[in-house]
């Protein structure tokens, strides 16, 4: 174990893009699709609710200190959570690596559950959701530190389009999932069913409630855990678990890698299109650490309305390297296609590009072809070097591809062989099946989109 500080930032980056492994992946869980955008809860509707309390309360340096003194959530104490304690513990490495990836979101999600006198605790759900890591993605899509599946996200007005995903950007995520988590604590007056209801489904829990009291049983989670799945009965365990081990590391022999109680970015607005490139050489970061705090970017260029976080340090420095800078901050614009005879070579060879570029900007897969009606980012020439990306275009904009079964060729007109023409095949049904599920995400009755 070693201690995470601001000093070792490039580890913390390093290990935020790391693939989540073993315990985490398993524990992946949605969130419901029942949630109202418009039930954004004021304090006052929430039973029992903490006092809203002010960052600058806080003396301790430590993060942990901060979480600590805000649990309010009543203990669960059982043969599962003992389980789990032993899991998390028995796995120094895992922690240290879920601990440098949260170093950069907690500070934030915490001051939010302060600010909506929440318990604190909640800070930690993600450990259980994701062990924050942002591109996080279960097997149903469910995204981000919070894991929203897609249409959930739209409910919540997280933006979902070609050139960014909002389930995946702390700031957007936390004020949804906070808002959602509210909303089921008012619904059942019980942070423990809320929580079952934030895995399960509000509706499934309802129903849990409502067959105990016809027979006339005890309605906490406790009793109703013999009525859920495997992964909600493990949920709130879960949660206990990890926060034990955060209220007594010495306890069970862990050494909590240090985060500080300091902001760990600030906001900036952005006035134009700009390059992911660009941004991060003005903020004098690299690239994997600028993606890091703005994971919710998916293009190679920032359009459209966005804010960019970046550290307090280099904020600063990108401020005062833009009022220098005398280059072009984006060097990509659009262009729709409108004929299938638009290959990506012809594409290329029009833009000054390389195909390469072209199925790298765009993730088209080597043995597939561009659609007509696709929209696709394509190099800035002279007549649209000065020129943003409409608004129009970056919410409707989507990319169709098809494998170029007719001719036997790829997009960039090279020949396929036979077993490429079967891979591409294979390519094309994948992505009609990812397109339909998106459109009409499987719920079942009580509308829990299915693992």
């Amino acid at each position: 174990m070693h201690e995470t500080t601001r000093t070792t930032q490039a580890l913390a980056i390093a290990l935020l893009l790391a693939p989540i492994l073993g315990h985490a992946a398993e524990s992946a869980s949605t969130v419901p699709s029942q949630a109202s955008s418009s039930a954004t809860l004021s304090r006052a509707t929430l039973p029992n609710a903490l006092a809203p309390t002010r960052s600058d309360d806080y003396k301790d340096p430590d993060m942990w200190a901060r979480i600590r003194s805000g649990y309010a959530i009543p203990d669960v104490d059982n043969a599962l959570v003992a389980k789990h304690v032993q899991w998390y513990a028995s796995r120094p490495d895992y922690l240290t690596r879920m601990s440098s990836r949260a170093s950069l979101y907690l500070y934030h999600v915490v001051k939010e559950l302060e600010n909506r006198g929440m318990p604190t605790e909640l800070a930690l759900l993600p450990v259980i959701e994701s062990a924050f890591n942002p591109q996080a993605l279960s097997t149903a899509n469910a995204a981000g530190i919070w894991q929203f599946m897609p249409d959930t996200g739209k409910t919540f007005s997280l933006q979902q389009n070609m050139f960014k995903d909002e389930r995946r950007g702390v700031l957007a995520s936390t004020d949804a999932a906070l808002t959602y988590l509210q909303r089921l604590y008012t619904m059942f007056g019980d942070w423990q069913l809320a929580l079952a209801a934030y895995n399960w489904g509000e509706g499934n829990v309802q129903k849990a409630i409502q067959k105990n009291r016809a027979l006339g049983k005890p309605t906490d989670f406790e009793s109703l855990a013999d009525l859920m799945p495997a992964e909600t009965r493990n949920y709130v365990p879960k949660l206990q678990a990890v926060k034990n081990i955060i209220a007594n590391p010495a306890q069970y022999g862990v050494a909590l890698p240090a985060i500080d109680n300091t902001p760990y970015f600030t906001t900036i607005d952005k006035t134009s299109d700009i390059d992911m490139a660009v941004a991060a050489q003005l903020a004098e970061m690299s690239l994997d650490e600028f993606k890091a705090l703005n994971p919710q970017f998916k293009k190679p260029v920032i359009a459209g309305d966005s804010k960019i976080l970046l550290p307090k340090e280099n904020a600063e420095k990108f401020h005062l390297n833009l009022a220098s800078w005398s280059q072009a901050l984006s060097s990509w614009t659009t262009h729709k296609i409108t004929s299938a005879k638009e290959s990506i070579a012809s594409l290329a060879s029009k833009f000054g590009t390389t195909p390469e570029v072209i199925r790298q900007a765009n993730n088209i897969p080597p043995q597939m072809r561009l659609m007509a009606g696709s929209t696709i980012l394509v190099p800035k020439t002279e007549a649209t070097a000065h020129n943003d990306i409409a608004e129009n275009i970056i919410e409707n904009a989507q990319v169709m591809l098809e494998a170029d079964r007719a001719k036997g060729r790829g997009g960039d007109g090279k020949k396929l062989s036979g077993v490429q023409r079967i891979k591409a095949t294979a390519a094309h049904a994948v992505a009609e099946i990812k397109s339909r599920v998106s459109r009409k995400p499987a719920v079942n009755a009580n509308g829990r989109k299915r693992r």
